[in-house]
């Protein structure tokens, strides 16, 4: 039904900030509508899993219940989808979140019968509240069940809490999650190299390890796609499943799918020491949206991106081929409002009261950790020691309480921590305790919820010094408690918290003890105005930065970035109807086929390895294609144009053999291999820009390893497609401001930008500008009668250059002149001499000695359906009129970019693979009778 055009129900969103905006707006209004949830059933203990090192990566200590966590569970919406208009409720949308390990541990008691029971870490508490969200929750249920009865009765039992298993057996859980995802990941995105002892051992079985990992991923993708609709939202978690995107999108390209990493992840030169590190970048690209806790993880993603798989990174995310997979940071938080109602409740106060009698007269320090490698806690302890060391008069007065919950048990590295925390702890209460009091105590376990939020609100300073972090959602949980108290919060740099909580925590190194023992002793004597705004800043964020708000948010930007996908898909054509393209072929009677040189008729540089970029400097032709190039070249009614911005010794080297046109220098030379180079190169070409350009493009190119130029007859190309992207983009940035603001500041010059490359070159030089040319002499020599009735033009060519697609469409801009595209000219053929590999011909003397053929004057004269082009000539003998015309009739014409999504082509081919393909099969195809 049609709107009313006086209507006043908002407009529609259109950029991708409006529709985020508008969201935003809606997630608020939806939640101020509901009522309030209660604080139920909060009497129950809930303790950290020790047995995952990750479970709680943010060390989200305040845990729900049972009820709170099936709630959560249950929850989440998507409102890209939306609605029509603003009171009328979004419908609830289904989310499939897959983690490693299902919120919900089970233990068999018998024959079909289960004991569940919750083993929480953080990622179920940040989707607690969500009340928009339609819920499935799928992982491992963290036991082998290998009886088909029991994997039944198991999912019936899970499927009442919204939860579906994935099972795998005791030797898929040791190489993939022991092996891969612990010993191997887990170090080395937290920054930890292995033990030397281990690294022989570790080089061994670390391909069937990897080859679990990618296993364990598949089972997880074949779950999800069993319980997948249409629309659903698949958001994947960790490092434990980074290649499921991959396996997803090849069960369904069209799903929606996000990933979220936990964890920290590390910079390029550490991530490049992993063997697989390729296979799982380009898994996890897969994927729509790609989510980290901090701008730091985001950035050093992208760069791994760039520096190890050379692709296009920007603001927005990574780019490969046109296919652009978005990236960002969403810190996530805490159920905030939780805390402060725990803090009104009796137990709690009961508790604090406690407390506060236990530590009168005494300064508390908090900290709350996993005993675990990366949580710093013997340098928090030996920084505590020398504060004790500085500050004689504290002694008496402050008190260290270090709840270290114990993690991985089973693991000697982590008994040795144990040990030598314990050992600390005890050297420090033996030297600066009494009989009566001692600085330090340590629980080697967890704590009930209300115990800790007690113990959070009487806290004066909490100390957080990991290692390396990914978020640490304890320092969180602090300020929640801290609306009486206004405590001094000490936080690790190193911690991914400190990217949202910096400005109102005192920020540390970990490792540097003498200067943690310094902020203890500022914290402690911090002034309480300084308390209240430090507070009130970090509170701020805490209550507003929710873990609900971080869910929502991540799920809203997952379906815009679908949104925008679309929008982008719309403007990238589609792949070549090779069937169509063949079928045409074979009906027409005086074919032209214009095809590019390198990327399109060279081997694919992916293919060459590590030696690629010699290969590429060389230019060879790929090995499959020169057979049926040469049998399409032998067809008298086809003619073949290769048109390449390379040098003319080049595509002499590559084609003398064939029987085709070659026009080198994006047109500016053509010649046929039967006979001799002449030029179309325009009248008044200044070139006294060449001899500078040279020199800066020298300079570059001994700064700048691996890079390259080449200098051709009319322009120069600077390469630094194979040194390191990041430099390579700055060199190219100094480069074009020496080369404005000096040799080309006043010269009549374009100069090119491709992905790794800048190409100076004289005005007006492009492969569309020269095609009208290079057809007229074509037509000219080789007496054409009959139209072309068919036009195949491929190339992977620069943007600058795709003109040359254009050239052919039938359709003009109302701008143009009617004769601009498909016209045909008798253009002078003007000789230049032949240029032989062995003996080569200065730049000057060459160019003197060709003449122009741009003062050439095209008429067109319309008769009827056919246009007939006459030559006008300026100061010259008047040449023949042309009789050759172009007839496609639309159908007949197909443009191809080769290994790019962004053109102006008609149609895409992949890869010079798909080239060979291409030429192989008009070579098969039956002649035209």
């Amino acid at each position: 039904m049609e709107g009313n055009k006086y209507d006043s129900s908002p407009v529609t969103p259109r950029t991708r900030l409006e529709r985020l905006l508008r969201e935003r707006e809606l997630r608020k209004s939806s939640r101020f509508s509901q009522p309030s949830a209660e604080a139920t059933d909060v009497n129950r203990e809930a303790e950290l899993p020790a047995n995952d090192p990750c479970s709680a990566e943010g060390d989200h200590l305040g845990l729900p219940n049972e009820e709170e966590l099936l709630e959560g569970v249950a929850a989440a919406s998507a409102f890209a989808d939306g609605c029509q208009r603003q009171d009328v409720r979004p419908t609830k949308q289904r989310l499939l979140v897959v983690t490693n390990r299902l919120p919900v541990s089970a233990t068999r008691r018998g024959e079909g019968l289960w004991q569940l029971e919750m083993s929480v870490g953080g990622l179920v508490t940040a989707l607690l509240g969500l009340k928009e969200f339609d819920a499935r929750w799928i992982g491992w249920a963290g036991v082998n069940v290998p009886d088909d009865v029991g994997r039944k009765t198991l999912t019936n039992a899970l499927a009442q809490k919204r939860c579906i298993p994935v099972f795998l057996d005791e030797a898929m859980v040791h190489q993939y999650y022991n092996g891969y995802c612990n010993n191997i990941l887990w170090p080395l995105f937290h920054y930890l190299p292995l033990p030397q002892e281990d690294r022989l051992a570790t080089t061994r079985s670390f391909q069937s390890q990897f080859d679990a990992y990618k296993k364990a991923n598949q089972m997880f993708a074949e779950v999800v796609n069993q319980h997948y609709e249409e629309g659903d939202v698949v958001w994947c978690h960790d490092y434990h499943l980074m290649f499921l995107p991959k396996c997803l999108k090849e069960y369904n390209k069209n799903m929606k799918v996000g990933w979220f990493l936990h964890t920290p992840f590390p910079s390029s030169e550490i991530h490049r020491t992993l063997p697989s590190r390729s296979e799982l970048l380009r898994s996890v690209l897969v994927a729509d949206l790609v989510g980290f806790h901090t701008y730091d993880y985001a950035r050093h993603f992208v760069s791994a991106c760039t520096r190890i798989l050379g692709l296009e990174g920007t603001p927005e995310g990574v780019e490969d081929q046109g296919k652009l997979t978005r990236v960002a940071a969403f810190p996530i938080g805490i159920d905030s409002e939780r805390f402060i109602r725990a803090l009104e409740l009796p137990q709690v106060k009961d508790h604090m009261k406690e407390l506060k009698q236990r530590f009168a007269g005494r300064k508390v320090m908090l900290g709350v950790d996993r005993l675990d490698m990366i949580k710093g806690i013997p340098q928090k302890i030996l920084a505590f020691e020398k504060f004790l060391e500085e500050n004689p008069h504290w002694r008496d007065r402050v008190v260290l309480l270090q709840i270290a919950v114990p993690t991985r048990t089973d693991v000697p590295e982590y008994q040795k921590l144990t040990s030598q925390v314990h050992e600390i702890v005890g050297r420090i209460n033996g030297r600066f305790g009494t009989l009566t009091a001692v600085p330090i105590h340590h629980l080697d376990r967890s704590l009930d919820f209300h115990a800790l939020c007690a113990l959070y609100a009487v806290t004066d300073v909490a100390l957080v010094t990991s290692l390396r972090d990914g978020m640490n959602l304890v320092s969180y949980e602090f300020v929640a408690c801290q609306a009486s108290k206004k405590g001094v919060l000490i936080l690790s740099e190193f911690a991914g918290a400190a990217q949202s909580l910096g400005a109102g925590a005192i920020l540390v190194n970990p490792w540097n003890i003498t200067e943690v023992a310094s902020s203890i002793s500022y914290a402690l004597d911090m002034p309480a105005d300084e308390r209240e705004k430090r507070h009130q800043h970090n509170f701020k964020h805490v209550t507003t930065h929710t873990s609900q708000e971080w869910a929502a948010t991540f799920v809203s930007e997952l379906n815009d970035t679908i949104v925008e996908a679309q929008l982008r898909t719309r403007q990238v054509p589609p792949l070549l109807p090779m069937k169509d393209a063949v079928d045409c072929y074979s009906k027409s009677n005086n074919r032209l086929l214009i095809l590019g040189f390198n990327s399109t008729l060279t081997e694919s540089v992916d293919a060459l390895g590590r030696n690629g970029q010699l290969k590429e400097i060389e230019l060879k032709l790929h090995p499959d294609i020169k057979e049926p190039l040469k049998k399409l070249c032998d067809d008298p009614k086809t003619t073949i144009v290769v048109l390449s911005g390379s040098d003319r010794t080049v595509l002499d080297d590559n084609f003398n053999d064939y029987n085709m046109w070659l026009a080198a220098e994006n047109g500016i030379f053509l010649r046929p291999t039967m006979g001799e180079w002449m030029t179309t190169m325009p009248e008044n070409l200044y070139m006294d820009w060449v001899e500078s350009v040279k020199h800066v493009f020298e300079y570059f190119t001994e700064r700048t390893p691996r890079s390259h130029f080449e200098l051709r007859e009319t322009s120069l190309v600077w390469n630094y497609k194979y040194s390191d992207v990041e430099f390579g983009r700055i060199q190219a940035r100094d480069m074009l401001q020496h080369l404005w603001t000096g040799p080309i500041s006043n010269a009549s010059v374009d100069v090119v930008q491709g992905s790794r490359s800048v190409e100076v070159r004289a005005v007006g030089v492009t492969k569309g500008a020269a095609i009208d040319r290079i057809l007229g002499e074509i037509v000219r020599y080789k007496g054409m009668k009959s139209p072309i009735d068919y036009v195949l033009s491929v190339g992977d060519f620069l943007t600058k250059d795709e003109d040359v697609y254009t050239f052919f469409e039938p359709e003009l801009p109302s701008e143009s002149p009617p004769a601009a595209r498909g016209m045909l000219a008798n253009l002078v053929r003007t000789s230049v001499p032949k240029i032989s590999a062995s003996k080569s011909v200065s730049k000057s003397s060459r160019l003197k000695k060709q003449r122009s053929m741009s003062t050439l004057e095209k008429r067109a004269i319309s008769h009827g359906n056919e246009i007939v082009l006459q030559p006008v000539m300026q100061d010259r003998k008047s040449m023949r009129e042309g009789s050759s015309v172009l007839d496609l009739k639309g159908d007949n014409y197909f443009s191809c970019a080769v290994g790019r999504k962004r053109s102006n082509a008609r149609y895409l081919l992949g890869s010079a693979n798909d080239v060979v393909t291409l030429l192989k099969e008009l070579v098969q195809c039956p002649p035209s009778s």
